[in-house]
C-alpha cells in the first residue's frame, strides 16, 4: 500500500482525445468555478502546451494548460485530482510546464491563484514564482469573492 507520500510512477504526456472525459470529471470535482467542457476539450493550438500526468496504468493524476505567446509563458489551468493531492504529483506538474514553456522559449512565466489556495502559494513560491499583483474579488467563493493572485517567474 502506498503512504501519504509515496508517488506512484507517472510520465507526462501530451492532451489526448483519451484523457479528456477524466480531466473533465477532475476539473468539476478541484474547481469552484470549472471550465467549460468545450474549453477543455478544444484542441491545442501552436502556441499552447497541455499536457496530462498519467500513471503506468493511463490513470490520470493531474493536467495543465498552458500557452507561450512572444516569449510570455501562462499557466492557464492546473489541477490533481483529489486522490493524488498532497502527494507531489503538483510539483511534477510545475516543473513539466515550465520544462515545455523553456522548449518554447519563454523569458518568463505568469499564472494567477486564489489567494485562499495556500498549497498552490506553497508550490508557487518553491518554484521561485513571486507575488506581482493582485486582482480584487476576481474568482466567486460561496459566500462572495476572493482576490487573485498574479504571480510572476524570470527563466535564466
Amino acid at each position: 500500500m502506498l503512504n501519504n507520500k509515496t508517488l506512484m510512477k507517472t510520465k507526462l504526456v501530451p492532451m489526448d482525445a483519451l484523457f479528456l472525459n477524466e480531466i473533465v470529471r477532475i476539473e468539476h470535482l478541484v474547481h469552484l468555478s470549472p471550465w467549460a467542457e468545450s474549453l477543455l476539450r478544444a484542441p491545442q493550438n501552436h502556441l499552447g502546451c497541455h499536457r496530462v500526468l498519467v500513471t503506468d496504468t493511463q490513470e490520470v493524476v493531474g493536467y495543465f494548460f498552458a500557452q507561450c505567446v512572444a516569449g510570455e509563458a501562462s499557466l492557464l489551468n492546473i489541477a490533481v485530482a483529489p486522490l493524488f493531492q498532497g502527494k507531489g504529483y503538483g510539483k511534477q506538474l510545475l516543473q513539466g510546464f515550465l520544462d515545455c514553456m523553456v522548449e518554447r522559449g519563454a523569458e518568463e512565466a505568469w499564472l494567477e491563484v486564489r489567494e485562499s489556495n495556500k498549497a498552490a502559494l506553497s508550490l508557487y513560491h518553491a518554484f521561485g514564482f513571486n507575488e506581482f499583483d493582485r486582482r480584487v474579488n476576481y474568482y466567486p467563493t460561496l459566500t462572495g469573492h476572493e482576490d487573485a493572485l498574479i504571480m510572476s517567474y524570470w527563466f535564466e
